[in-house]
């Protein structure tokens, strides 16, 4: 919902809508921010004032637009005209239509899609029906038009063409590592609006923000019943200053709720919580939908609700009242049939299908999935295939709702008149599936099918997690990779060292490790702890290994970490937690931990085994991502596994096991156990999850989540809305970005004579370019923070610091396995200072090239930025002075990330790339961009020449019209704070 100004605190239009759960309650307490509170269904008083408040009435702001930002599209001569004749009113208020309740009265009225009367809303994904009534119920024929609905409803023809169009969420949802960024620039943004002369509050979100705060727990402490408590006490001691940082953004700002630490991961407790599926906004009603800072925010689509992950800069634009840009996409229609098969887990499902969409190539698309399989697949299956979209490319993994999703609903502790409520309201608008009435034909732009029956037991790794494995092929596959030269399915182990043992004493107990010895085993928050059959899974293979007398070796670092408390409730209510325990599976936090690469320190002897004998230590976790350098430093193979393999893997306690024909190990008989003996039946699982899943443990959870803890509730925050930045803050740093900043646009910039600071092959990742882990003890950041104070065992993770800009800086393409072509073939984060020759830190390098007023670019090649939608990949090269990246291809969102921070995005031309062209990077690119903002067109070609006389043609990735307003302002957050102040 947007709103006419940021500060008007008074209005009713600022109650946005938290979720109501559950039935009101006299003892529920919520610590609502100010103007903030649940929605409920209103008499139809309250429902014009709640329609104008759904229509971003902005026109008359306009009017006063400044010449430069006027003349950004290219339609510039009709801008006049359509300010002139715009209507405030909506052209589609004709279709509000009201929506009855069974027993009299009604829920509220709704912009209806059937009173539309068109054929082709039938044939529309339910994906692609989410964006139409978007755009109906905010079309104000100006930053939603007409047109842009017609786009929308002639999807079949327009989707093929890279139309644009407006997309405005119903929320936006942070998460504390990408959250303390975007609060860290809104209060910049409150500063930088207090130089130009005008208000400050008029930062503030205008739409619901939620932010989770469960990224800086890290497992320090494992194998203990204390690991929680401890941990959480280390999370606080080194987070406490971020943590206030995030509270007092929580009072200064409105419409932003902050979930405390210790509750759970941001997917989970958004699937569980947080996710309205549809909106009652004082008797409006349309479709909840969410944007995320997270790639993962996908795990909503689970659950029927429109949600993908953004990059924090664009959040922030869209917090602030920006609607969203987007290309209308595609949609691959996937149509599941049959039945898992006996012991096959959704994680084996997921990566089954992360392979498939990965290889039919489904980036910037909707998948959406149908078919008569959709019946056997859980709520919790569904999501934990709906979250790794960003694994297989796609902006949306999208299950519409149905009747699974419904019982979902109830069982999570929604109160049984809000499922009525959106039950109804999606049947009306033709948003809802029943499987039970014959279906309709839906167009797709292309069409897959997987039968369930045939997935099979699997895993992905040991470096990327769309690269799958059946486990009857594990063994074979990883004395492959041992083999293979060093990529992604290989480390170039010569054959005579590939037996090697690395014999070490383990707290004076003998112990070796060899090639493939697991040393990390995690279940992890993100993917699979929101799914009780897996987790419930797990804890069945615990007991049955602890009853046969199996044990995990106690130098493999065992941990679990839950999505959401429910999740404790249920293991404790099975009986199975004291059996995880009693493998080493203790709770050691409720957040994202080993996944994201806070899988905190080895022990010091298992450390050195690895390091002095060069050993190819495995990690093997129930997570979504395994990119190198990011679980830990020192494992250099990492699996994902369902979490019952996880346990499996660790009493095994090495990757390099046929599980079919190779036992585990020897029980307290005397025989040999197999995975086989371990492993429960789906029957087994599906008659522990039935009588331990109960709907209180949600509803208990819930009422309780924003409490807090006593650490939390003890911190101390101060009232002003401007933030006082300590000089001193080695967490908390006011960033350069708006320091010179003035009214007028720089307007768009060409390249001349860079050097090319970076030469990179394919699948850069956002966590090559700006790793969240640990900070090397070498590095400048560790240099940066040594000469201010900060004890090594203090340094915490990158991540943890995003909210300092000095240390970010230091950090980009910090991670210790980047591969630069201008090393030839030497891996670490450095480069060579082409004018000198000299091998130096990446950071070292930028600065003398900056400091001598020489710009940079980047070379890569396809799948630049895959994995986290992390904007510091886009904001560190940016204060690095990287001016372009040319690539052979971008990942959606780290493209546009690029783009809000103002770094030109270059494509190759298909069939092309550095290696075609003979680019070696010693050369000096000049990139020839109009220097007028109207003779740019998104998409066109550009030359760029060397100062070696090569020249070659880019295609300029500023894919629509928005972005390129946004690159003449120097970035997105610019080009935000001159449209406030002139409002």
């Amino acid at each position: 919902m947007y709103i006419t100004t940021a500060s008007s605190s008074a209005t009713s239009l600022l109650r946005a809508t938290r979720p109501k759960l559950f039935s009101p309650s006299p003892s529920r307490t919520f610590a609502y921010p100010r103007s903030f509170a649940p929605y409920s269904s209103r008499t139809s008083s309250a429902v014009t004032r709640s329609l104008r408040a759904s229509l971003p009435r902005w026109s008359h702001r306009l009017h006063r637009a400044s010449p430069q930002i006027r003349a950004v599209a290219p339609a510039a001569q009709r801008f006049r005209r359509e300010i002139a004749t715009m209507a405030n009113e909506n052209p589609f208020s004709g279709n509000l239509t009201s929506l009855p309740k069974p027993g009299g009265g009604e829920f509220g009225k709704f912009y209806s899609l059937p009173s539309l009367n068109d054929p082709r809303i039938d044939r529309l994904p339910y994906s692609i029906r989410i964006l139409l009534e978007s755009a109906i119920r905010n079309c104000d024929n100006f930053q939603v038009k007409k047109e842009d609905v017609e786009k929308i409803l002639d999807w079949e023809n327009t989707s093929t063409k890279q139309v644009e169009i407006p997309f405005k969420p119903a929320r936006v949802l942070l998460q504390d590592f990408t959250g303390v960024p975007a609060v860290v620039d809104l209060a910049c943004m409150r500063d930088a609006m207090n130089k130009l002369g005008s208000d400050s509050n008029k930062i503030n979100p205008l739409v619901p923000v939620d932010l989770v705060i469960d990224h800086s727990v890290q497992v320090d402490i494992a194998r203990s019943e204390n690991a929680v408590q401890a941990n959480m006490e280390l999370e606080f001691q080194r987070n406490k200053e971020r943590f206030a940082f995030l509270k007092w953004g929580s009072t200064a700002f409105r419409n932003m709720l902050v979930v405390p630490p210790g509750s759970g991961i941001v997917h989970q407790v958004n699937l569980e919580y947080l996710g309205r599926v549809v909106f009652n906004n004082e008797g409006l009603l349309y479709p909840d939908s969410v944007v995320g800072t997270d790639s993962h925010t996908t795990m909503i689509d689970g659950l029927g609700v429109a949600g993908w992950g953004v990059g924090g800069i664009e959040a922030e634009a869209a917090m602030l009242g920006q609607p969203m840009s987007m290309v209308l996409p595609g949609v691959v229609g996937f149509k599941l049939s049959g039945k898992l098969r006996d012991g096959v887990t959704a994680t084996d499902l997921v990566l089954t299908v992360t392979q498939i969409l990965r290889k039919h190539g489904v980036v910037g698309k909707f998948v959406e999935f149908y078919g008569d399989g959709m019946g056997e697949l859980s709520l919790a299956d569904r999501a934990t295939i709906a979250n790794m979209s960003p694994e297989y490319g796609a902006t949306m993994g999208f299950f519409p709702v149905d009747h699974v999703t419904l019982q979902y609903l109830k069982l999570t502790g929604r109160s049984d008149e809000t499922v009525a409520m959106i039950e109804s309201y999606l049947r009306e608008n033709k948003l809802f599936v029943d499987y039970s009435e014959p279906q309709q034909d839906r167009v797709y732009s292309s069409y897959l099918e997987l039968n369930l029956s045939d997935v099979e037991p699997c895993m992905s790794g040991p470096k990327r997690p769309h690269d799958r494995v059946p486990l009857k092929e594990m063994k074979a596959d990883w004395h492959a990779c041992l083999d293979n030269k060093v990529g992604f399915k290989g480390f170039a182990i010569p054959k005579e060292a590939q037996g090697k043992v690395a014999k070490f004493d383990f707290h004076g107990q003998p112990a070796e490790l060899k090639h493939g010895s697991v040393v990390i085993a995690a279940i992890t928050s993100c993917t699979n702890t929101s799914n009780p059959s897996v987790m419930l899974g797990a804890g069945l293979v615990a007991k049955k290994a602890h009853e046969l007398g199996l044990q995990v070796k106690p130098w493999v670092k065992t941990s679990l970490a839950p999505g959401s408390g429910v999740v404790t409730k249920y293991l404790l209510q099975s009986g199975l937690q004291k059996y995880l325990n009693e493998q080493g599976f203790h709770i050691v936090g409720f957040g994202c931990t080993t996944c994201i690469g806070n899988s905190g320190e080895l022990d010091e002897s298992v450390s050195s085994a690895i390091s002095e004998n060069d050993i190819v230590a495995a990690a093997v976790l129930s997570g979504n991502r395994n990119f190198e350098g990011r679980v830990h430093p020192l494992t250099r193979a990492n699996y994902l596994a369902s979490p019952p393999l996880v346990v499996a893997y660790a009493l095994a306690g090495t990757v390099d096991i046929d599980f079919e024909k190779e036992p585990i190990g020897t029980g307290k008989d005397g025989k040999n156990v197999y995975l086989r003996d371990i492993w429960p039946s789906t029957e087994e699982i599906a008659t522990v999850v039935q009588s331990s899943v109960l709907p209180d443990m949600f509803r208990s959870t819930y009422e309780a989540i924003t409490k807090g803890n006593p650490m939390w509730n003890q911190l101390q925050v101060p009232a002003a809305t401007l933030y006082s930045w300590d000089p001193n803050s080695t967490y908390i740093h006011e960033p350069p970005y708006f320091k010179n900043m003035t009214m007028d646009p720089p307007g768009p910039h060409g390249v001349k004579d860079a050097y090319c600071l970076l030469n990179f092959g394919d699948s850069i990742t956002t966590d090559h370019i700006s790793p969240a882990g640990s900070i090397h003890k070498d590095s400048p950041a560790a240099k940066y923070l040594l000469e201010r104070g900060v004890e090594r065992k203090d340094f915490n993770s990158y991540g943890s610091r995003r909210g300092n800009d000095e240390v970010m800086a230091r950090g980009t393409f910090a991670n210790i396995r980047l591969l630069n072509k201008l090393l030839n073939g030497e891996v670490g984060p450095m480069t060579i200072h082409i004018p000198t020759g000299e091998k130096l830190y990446v950071f070292d390098a930028a600065t003398r090239y900056k400091a001598s007023g020489q710009d940079t670019i980047v070379l890569a090649g396809a799948e630049y930025g895959s994995g986290s939608s992390r904007d510091w990949a886009a904001k560190g090269p940016m204060l690095l002075g990287v001016k372009a990246v040319i690539a052979k291809s971008f990942e959606r969102i780290h493209r546009s990330n690029l783009v809000g921070m103002g770094i030109i995005p270059l494509c190759f031309k298909a069939g092309e790339d550095a290696d075609t062209l003979g680019l070696t990077g010693h050369e000096r690119y000049t990139i020839d961009l109009p220097s007028k903002i109207n003779e740019i067109r998104p998409g066109q070609d550009v030359t760029v020449t060397t100062d070696n006389g090569k020249s070659f043609t880019c295609t300029v990735r500023f894919d629509t019209e928005v972005e390129l307003a946004y690159f003449n302002h120097g970035g997105i957050l610019p080009y935000v704070i001159r449209n406030l102040i002139k409002q």
